[in-house]
This record gives structure tokens, sequence and C-alpha cells, in this order.
């Protein structure tokens, strides 16, 4: 113990002033951009639980204040958010469980050396990712297949991600040693069992980065729905944010009996907060349970191979 000590007191007296002020810049940087990131977040959430009269007077800075939860109450009452809710959680785990399988069938045989022409398949695939057919093609193919206004029209069109495929390809390459899958062959396991008894397990890393990747850009996708859905009871929670954020239709949400046109533009102003924080929160909630595996997935999965 004593030598550990005196190691740590040899290590903190070799410390240069220039390390001292690399330290001091590089800590003073960070936090700088912490404040810089935290601090919408902070006010967002303040001002959605705040009198909406502080946020018009701009006396609103970081904390709440007068305590109030009208917007959220006008929020879960509006039965389109509910209802755009409800349809984006479905579109979110229904696409993402199907991206994640498609991607882990692409990647783990463009993976495997005994796949002939992998090569040759790979730049296809990435070819894909310079060239498409475009919007309006699109858009006649998933008329021609009777999609449109449906589920389906918003999550077979980007099933899966090349881009994503390549680095899940080039972590099994790369994180995965050939001789445990040529064991397990020798054992007697097809490659089936190989992918989902030996490769999968070892692979939550980057199975967690596909799925906070997919899940993201499903929860925040809109467009998709604004090209091929018509029937708002299929609308996406984005989409309806869209419709109260950008159109307007936020009068909709206020109770008309209120007494003045005063309380009505407050309410509204409540409510365009409140809406931001229940359209992020999911997300905000999912990432640190990801968090672990994302940073080290995301960099074996892109920079190696």
């Amino acid at each position: 113990m004593r030598r550990a000590y005196g190691n740590r007191r040899e290590q903190n007296v070799k410390q240069t002033q220039g390390d001292r002020i690399f330290d001091f810049i590089n800590i003073s940087l960070l936090l700088s951009i912490a404040a810089l990131v935290l601090y919408p977040l902070i006010f967002v959430l303040s001002a959605s639980i705040s009198n909406p009269i502080h946020i018009v007077s701009g006396d609103l800075w970081l904390w709440p204040k007068e305590l109030t939860f009208v917007g959220y109450k006008r929020i879960f009452e509006n039965k389109d958010i509910m209802n755009g809710y409800g349809n984006t959680i479905l579109y979110t785990i229904v696409g993402t469980a199907l991206n994640l399988v498609l991607t882990i069938c692409a990647a783990y045989p463009l993976s495997r050396r005994d796949l002939k022409g992998r090569n040759l398949i790979t730049a296809l695939i990435v070819f894909t990712m310079f060239f498409s057919g475009g919007l309006i093609p699109t858009y006649l193919l998933m008329k021609n297949l009777h999609l449109l206004n449906s589920m389906w029209a918003l999550i077979l069109p980007s099933a899966i991600s090349v881009y994503n495929v390549v680095i899940m390809r080039s972590f099994f390459q790369n994180s995965i040693p050939n001789e445990m899958q040529e064991a397990a062959s020798i054992d007697g396991c097809d490659n089936f069992r190989i992918l989902t008894r030996v490769v999968l397990p070892l692979s939550m890393p980057i199975i967690a980065v596909m799925i906070l990747f997919y899940a993201v850009s499903h929860w925040n996708a809109f467009f998709s729905a604004l090209i091929y859905l018509s029937d708002r009871d299929k609308y996406p929670l984005q989409l309806v944010l869209r419709e109260i954020l950008i159109q307007g239709q936020m009068q909709d949400m206020v109770d008309m009996t209120d007494d003045t046109l005063v309380k009505k533009m407050m309410e509204v102003e409540a409510i365009k907060y409140g809406v931001v924080v229940v359209a992020n929160l999911p997300v905000l909630i999912l990432y640190p349970f990801l968090q672990r595996y994302f940073v080290k997935g995301i960099m074996i999965g892109a920079l190696k191979g």
C-alpha cells in the first residue's frame, strides 16, 4: 500500500505545468459542451411545467416558475396525440425488429470467408447507398403493391440500412474469432446454430447500437407517413406533432370555454413545450440502458476492417 501511494505521488509530481494547463482547458471545454447540450433540455422541461406567462415575457431562463401542468393535461386529453403515440410505438417495435433481423441475415453471410463472391455482393449492396430509384418510383411501387395507407408503407422501404449492414459485417469479421466458428462447425453445428449460439451472444454491443439507430430513426420519422398515409388514425406521433407545432392546430386542444383569448394563448404555449418533452422522453429513457454497449459497438464496428 505504501509503495502504491508512493507511485501515485510520483506521478503527481511528474505532471508538468503544460499538463495542468491542458487538463484545465480540456475540462473547461468539456464542461462548456455539456452546458450547451443540457441547457436546451432543461429549458424545454422547465418551460413545459411553468406558468406560460413567464415564457412569453422572457422571464424563464432555466428553472421552472409557478409550476403548472396544464400543458400535459391538454396533451393527454387529446386523442390524436395518444393515438399517434400508440402508432409510433407499434411502428418502432415492428420496424426495429424487422430491421435487426434483416441486417443480421445480410451481415453474417458477408462476414464469412467461405462465401464465394462476397466482395462483389458487398460492392453491389454498397452501390445502392449512392443511387436509388427516387421518391416517385418508390411511391408508385407502394401503390402497385397496395401498401399505401398502411403500416408496411412506413416499414418496408426502410427495412434495411446498407450503412448498418457494413458496420455489423465489420464487427462480425473483426470481433468474432473465426476459430470459434470453425470449432462449432467441427462439433456439428450448422450455419444457423453457429449464428444463434456463437455469434449473436458475443455481438450484444453491435446489436445494441443497431437497436438504438433503427429505433430512433423510426421514432423520429414523419416524412414517409406524410407521403404514404391518408388516414389520421394511422398517423405516427411525429406527424401529429408536426401539425401541432407547424400548422398551428393547438387551438383545437384548448378549452374554448375559457374566459379570455390571452389565457387560451398561454395554454397553447404550454402545450408547445409539453409535446416536445412527450415526444423525446422515450428515446432519452432508452439511451442510458444501451450506453455501455453503444461506444464499444460503434467503435469496433466502424473503425476496424
